[in-house]
């Protein structure tokens, strides 16, 4: 609460206001392999977001030192779950009640979990029996500077009807609400979803054992008249994993997978993410520059209908996506200290750009046609020229920006 906010309240309001949480720094997150991590705070992580749950404002009120903890064995991710706090303001004032915040939590867990941490450490104990589910795809390595060592991971492909794994979903798709700003649980029972998910080996007093690190749903839509398109609908890899490529291997995986299915069209995503854009680029990019159709010797001809049909039948890319590939590959090969050639990129790009403008304009003009003077002086006042020109340009500096970032991460790779 700050100081502006308190200033105007009475005594009343300003002692009711300390019992005011901010849910994101009180939803304590973690993921467990050893018995003394449950009380090791540096494996403690928190939401981004618990406005689902919580309100617009992320606050709960009611409570002094609000915690609450949700532990999950980092393979089969059993869970702990325990509200925890210092002070309750039922204790200190008459008729006021707090938020039900454990009624909040257990709207989205699944029946089961442990109160208890005598329990869950018995859970924990049965890890070494977890083994990652479904169909192994790709194994990859790795290198954590940090502790100078190679870790393995596993990305499988999972059908719902995977014994155990109906459960196992619904503990772990609880991390959408806390990671994903507008999240929703899926239909598990529509057979149409693929799940892929990724897991680390690890070493526990020597035996062998697995831990989650993400996962993506993909749903199949059907395609007259004999096709799918596989639409990505989430995608989370969990916060202790995050910044080690694990998103672009399981991307890259994913596509693999479809390219060996004829029937699949192309691949697409339900409402992506600035994010997730930025990382479709990189494995997208990284794909398509092992085409023939996108060699150095072919990108300064243009963007070219057999570079679509290549990019769409080995990796089920669509032809949007194949023709902004083709810009963020044609820029890493074009000498942009050369006048000429930045100007012909430069010119290629906008020309994209600026074409559903050019198309809104053409409709506009039938339009101007039925138009009072009035209606028409205003369309006329948004077809201003130095206007759109300014804004050709903000755009085409915006993604120049993105496709040097692009390349960058391809060069590290």
């Amino acid at each position: 609460m700050q100081c502006t906010e308190m200033a105007g309240m009475n005594p009343m309001e300003k002692k009711l206001a300390e019992y005011k949480c901010d849910t994101n720094d009180a939803i304590c997150l973690k993921l467990v392999r050893f018995a003394d991590e449950l009380d090791d705070e540096s494996t403690t992580f928190h939401p981004e977001y618990s406005h689902q749950l919580y309100g617009d404002d992320e606050v709960a009120f009611g409570y002094k030192g609000l915690q609450i903890q949700l532990y999950y064995t980092a393979g089969n991710l059993s869970t702990l779950f325990k509200v925890k706090y210092t002070a309750k303001v039922t204790e200190t004032f008459d008729c006021v009640e707090p938020d039900n915040v454990e009624g909040k939590i257990r709207e989205i867990i699944p029946a089961g979990c442990c109160c208890s941490s005598d329990d869950f450490m018995s859970l924990l104990e049965k890890e070494a029996n977890f083994k990652p589910f479904g169909t192994l795809l790709h194994t990859y390595d790795v290198h954590n500077v940090a502790e100078g060592e190679d870790f393995t991971y596993q990305i499988h492909k999972v059908d719902v009807a995977c014994p155990g794994f109906r459960e196992y979903h619904e503990r772990l798709q609880t991390f959408l609400m806390w990671f994903i700003e507008t999240a929703s649980f899926i239909d598990v029972d529509d057979d149409r979803w693929d799940f892929f998910l990724v897991f680390e080996k690890y070493n526990k007093d020597g035996e062998t054992l697995f831990a989650t690190v993400g996962y993506m749903t993909v749903y199949n839509y059907y395609v007259y008249p004999d096709r799918t398109r596989p639409r990505v609908s989430q995608m989370l890899i969990l916060p202790p994993f995050q910044g080690e490529g694990h998103g672009a291997r399981l991307l890259e995986a994913v596509h693999r997978f479809y390219c060996n299915l004829s029937k699949v069209q192309d691949i697409t995503a339900e409402d992506p993410s600035e994010n997730y854009v930025k990382l479709r680029d990189f494995v997208l990019a990284k794909l398509c520059q092992t085409l023939p159709s996108f060699s150095d010797e072919k990108l300064p001809l243009g963007f070219s209908e057999h570079m679509a049909t290549e990019a769409r039948e080995k990796f089920k890319v669509n032809k949007k996506h194949a023709r902004r590939v083709y810009e963020i590959l044609r820029l890493r090969v074009t000498d942009m200290s050369d006048k000429a050639k930045a100007r012909d990129y430069r010119l290629e790009v906008k020309r994209r750009l600026f074409a559903p403008t050019k198309k809104n304009q053409r409709e506009m003009a039938k339009m101007m046609k039925c138009l009072r003077p009035e209606e028409l002086a205003s369309h006329i006042s948004q077809m201003d020229t130095t206007l759109q020109q300014e804004e050709l340009e903000k755009s085409y500096q915006e993604v120049l920006t993105e496709y040097r970032r692009v390349i960058e991460r391809l060069a590290q790779a």
